[in-house]
């Protein structure tokens, strides 16, 4: 990062929320989707966090995001659901999402909503933590623009899709799995760019499909799936399960973040809840027993500890809130300038 500053979440998370209050949604709507960018700036992952800020303001004001609040219950079928974000911020038609698939998991003991017309909707894992802070396990993914080839193909056929997956444990933070199935997070390769970082050749390809370490090469590239045929295969099922399974864009219907931003994103969403206790009883007391377990594994030299998934990024998101968020300058400026430029100052 370079010519970093400190500022406090709380400071944040009200300056994240003007923005969007300014730009016409509610303040309940507006504090949703702060906290939501904030949260990703907490646990380290800056690629999902207030850098996207000025992209959403430039996607309202162009009417590729609408201000639409709540998605549209399209079906209904005991424990499935099918919702239409109406290209609303992600954060806003995940949350509900969610919220269904929970109270369907409460009847049926699992609960499965699809959501098309979407946009993106933040880091993954702050959907399946809300379905395991209820003691479910949760499940949330969406499909991005096609960024990645098939193995041996050069073109790009699947997108980085998201996958997050949280399994509650018995007080203490949940285990959170959360992964992009490329290498690496496309905001992740922009950030890099935006500060003039090399990145690693595993991460994306230059045009020409060549292995490349410059990150500005590899944006107008191609990015790599993680561990190839695999992470290219589990790509391709989360967009089956995202765009073909709601009835929305899939492949190449969806559209790139920043290419256009007056074309709708038009992404897709799935979020599973599922009730442990439904299939045995006892599920909090075996799963505390496998984690402890795993952190009880002897390591190897010069290694102090084993992590669970997740459990990294949750205690940094602990000492973050604690020491304050560190943050780029040039993003700072960005969002103080977006503050300035709210209509009841113009």
């Amino acid at each position: 990062m370079t010519d970093p500053t400190v500022v406090t979440a709380s400071w944040l998370t009200d300056t994240v929320e003007q923005i969007f209050a300014g730009l016409g949604f509610s303040t309940v709507a507006a504090r949703t989707v702060a906290e939501s960018l904030v949260a990703a700036d907490l646990r380290g992952v800056p690629s999902h966090g207030v850098l996207l800020v000025p992209m959403y303001v430039e996607r309202i004001r162009q009417g590729s995001v609408s201000l639409a609040e709540e998605a549209k219950v399209l079906h209904e079928f005991g424990a499935v659901a099918t919702l239409d974000a109406q290209h609303g911020l992600g954060q806003l038609s995940g949350d509900q999402a969610m919220r269904t698939a929970i109270a369907k998991a409460r009847v049926h003991g699992i609960g499965a909503v699809a959501v098309r017309h979407a946009f993106h909707f933040g880091a993954a894992f702050r959907y399946a933590a809300t379905a395991a802070a209820e003691g479910l396990i949760g499940l949330a993914a969406a499909n991005t623009r096609p960024l990645m080839p098939a193995p041996g193909g050069a073109r790009p056929v699947v997108g980085n899709n998201p996958l997050a997956i949280a399994v509650p444990l018995p007080g203490r933070p949940p285990i959170v799995l959360d992964m992009a199935l490329s290498e690496a997070a496309l905001g992740k390769i922009r950030l890099a760019a935006q500060e003039g970082r090399d990145i690693p050749a595993a991460w994306a390809t230059d045009a020409a499909g060549q292995p490349t370490t410059d990150a500005t090469r590899a944006l107008a590239g191609m990015l790599l799936p993680t561990s190839g045929p695999k992470g290219y295969g589990l790509a391709l099922i989360i967009d089956v399960l995202t765009g073909a399974l709601s009835g929305g864009a899939f492949g190449s219907g969806v559209r790139g973040l920043y290419a256009d931003t007056s074309v709708p994103n038009d992404c897709a969403h799935f979020f599973l809840a599922v009730e442990p206790n439904a299939f045995a009883p006892g599920f909090a007391d075996r799963a505390r027993r496998l984690a402890e377990e795993i952190e009880a594994s002897p390591t190897r030299p010069g290694v102090d500890r084993v992590y669970l998934p997740g459990q990294l990024e949750q205690e940094r998101a602990e000492s973050t809130l604690r020491d304050g968020v560190r943050l780029d300058r040039t993003v700072l400026t960005a969002l103080r300038a977006l503050v300035d430029d709210r209509p009841g100052d113009r």
